[in-house]
């Protein structure tokens, strides 16, 4: 691994931004209530950038970092993420989010917005909570209970707790000077020991326990006559006094009038609602037709503050692993799907590797007249692994990888064109099942894997997830718009995601076109149709070249 991120880094090192305009400064790191040390951080319009890499290993999440695609990834257990500069646009487990600015780079670093960590699902994974406050992160365990404040008088002293939830606790006399309050199942945010000094207590300790509860201690002092503990105004508080008494809380002090907008005390609630897609049709803004498909959400605060002034512009350096300017011409690998012993579905006479064989090369042809350097998975009847199809692309350094396929399904009524990209996550039940049909071509393989294969195509898994969600939305739009194929296009369902081992070691943006249902009666008999494979070709075609235009390929 070691070995693998020294040759990734170098890549990363050429990847540079202008920064000017950004204040040089420090994030500290304080966790429990001690110093941690610190990562560094810039400010501008009003948003705290954060080495990504190093606060990331700081909560002990891996980092892996993608050169070319100017990617990087962030994983631990039940979380991963996947972040682009310069983009504001983030996938957090499988679903598509908007933080408040765009990640950008800054020589070997990527810096995010420090509110990426206050993630609600970041939180979780990595089970602690996570402020930012004062140019500070603030990491505590998951607490359920916290201790808040002492608060003295003259007739008692109460110990002020503030629980998080309905918790159950046992209060008992050990001896003259001593009472334990035991909290089962709870969480407490720190231990501590407060020497409270009053005419009623003089001491307590409070401590986390193996077994999940928690036990208060209080030392009382000779003129505490009595003590109690009980849940009032929604806190849980001890109080010791010279007599018996009910606790009263004092008034919490009111907020002076804000002239100048202060640091807020909670963090930023970043909003990863399913929202139901809003199905975009132009060219310009293909990022909205993720096939997971919630429409990304922005980070939005309790109580927002006045709009920051936008980030400064970073504008991009001269660097040789910029997408478009390594070489004059985009490299495209077409695969067309099954092959010689793997005939794919087949109804009747019709066998769907002939149909992919046949649209592939019409595309193909296409794509050499337009001026694109092409290369085939397989160019006749032959049978060519799933492992050898990626090995073939990478060995080409593809910029972009087409598969091209037929669908089919038990249910004769499904229908229509579909476009996938690579996730571990499928859409849903159905987009599972197309995965799995079209990876029951392994069984044909005679390949074995050795670990450092096995490795590769686990870091290359979901480099190219945005730029393949971007391909997806372009080609289903050129389908949609293209005359003469007669197969049904589903605006808000037909591009989708799941895993399909043919792309999975593809590095480079790769899609996986499902043409249409041969287990349907009208796709079946639209793509009998010469003419129908050869407009779909060309369909497929409008939407690589509209892409490759929005990405600067070509005039």
């Amino acid at each position: 691994m070691k070995r693998l991120l020294k040759a990734i880094l170098p890549g990363f090192l050429c990847v540079a931004f202008s920064v000017a305009g950004f204040a040089a400064e420090k994030v500290n790191f304080i966790v429990s209530g001690r110093s941690k040390g610190s990562v560094a951080a810039v400010q501008s319009g009003g948003v705290t950038f954060v080495d990504l890499q190093k606060t990331a290993r700081k909560f002990g999440a891996g980092v892996e970092l993608f050169a070319q695609s100017k990617q990087a990834k962030i994983s631990t257990k039940g979380f991963y993420a996947i972040l682009t500069a310069p983009l504001a646009e983030i996938i957090v487990n499988a679903q598509p989010a908007t933080l408040s600015a765009p990640v950008f780079i800054k020589g070997s670093k990527m810096m995010v917005p420090v509110e990426f960590f206050m993630l609600p699902e970041f939180q979780q994974a990595v089970d602690r909570y996570v402020q930012f406050k004062d140019g500070a992160l603030y990491v505590e365990r998951r607490f359920n209970l916290e201790f808040a404040e002492v608060q003295k008088n003259n007739a008692d002293t109460l110990l002020v707790f503030n629980p998080r939830q309905s918790i159950s606790y046992r209060a008992e006399q050990i001896n003259k000077h001593t009472v334990t309050v035991t909290f089962e199942n709870v969480v407490l945010k720190r231990d501590l020991h407060l020497r409270v000094r009053t005419d009623f207590v003089a001491s307590m300790d409070v401590r986390q326990e193996r077994n999940g509860n928690a036990v208060l201690k209080v030392i009382l002092e000779n003129k505490a006559k009595d003590w109690s503990f009980s849940e009032t105004d929604g806190k849980l508080v001890f109080r010791a006094g010279a007599q018996k008494a009910a606790p009263v809380l004092a008034a919490a002090p009111q907020a002076a009038p804000q002239a100048v907008q202060e640091t807020p005390k909670q963090p930023a609630k970043i909003s990863l609602a399913n929202e139901k897609p809003s199905v975009l049709m132009e060219e310009e803004n293909p990022l909205a037709i993720s096939a997971v498909a919630p429409k990304p959400t922005a980070v939005r605060a309790e109580n927002p503050a006045p709009a920051p002034k936008p980030a400064p512009v970073i504008k991009q350096e001269p660097n040789p692993v910029a997408v478009s300017s390594a070489r004059k011409k985009m490299r495209i690998v077409v695969d067309p799907g099954h092959g010689g012993k793997d005939p794919g579905a087949v109804r009747g006479k019709y066998r769907e590797k002939d149909w992919n064989l046949d649209v592939a090369k019409e595309l193909a042809r296409l794509l050499k007249k337009g001026g694109f350097e092409v290369k085939m998975t397989r160019e006749k009847d032959t049978f060519i692994a799933l492992s050898e199809r990626s090995k073939i692309a990478n060995q080409f350094k593809a910029d972009l990888f087409v598969s091209v396929h037929t669908n089919a399904s038990k249910n004769r009524n499904a229908n229509g064109f579909q476009v996938y990209f690579r996730s571990e996550k499928a859409t849903d039940k159905e987009a599972a099942e197309v995965a799995a049909l079209e990876n029951e071509a392994m069984q044909y393989e005679e390949v074995h894997y050795n670990f450092v294969d096995a490795l590769l195509q686990s870091l290359a898994k979901n480099e190219y997830i945005n730029e393949s969600s971007k391909l997806a939305g372009y080609v289903r739009n050129a389908i949609y718009k293209q005359p003469g194929i007669g197969i049904a296009v589903n605006q808000n369902t037909s591009v989708r995601q799941a895993n399909f081992y043919v792309l999975k070691g593809v590095n480079s943006p790769a899609i996986l076109v499902e043409m249409g249902y041969i287990s349907s009666n009208k796709d079946r008999g639209r793509l009998a149709n010469g003419t129908v494979r050869d407009r779909t070709a060309l369909g497929l075609y409008n939407g690589i070249r509209n892409y490759a235009k929005k990405e600067g390929w070509i005039e």
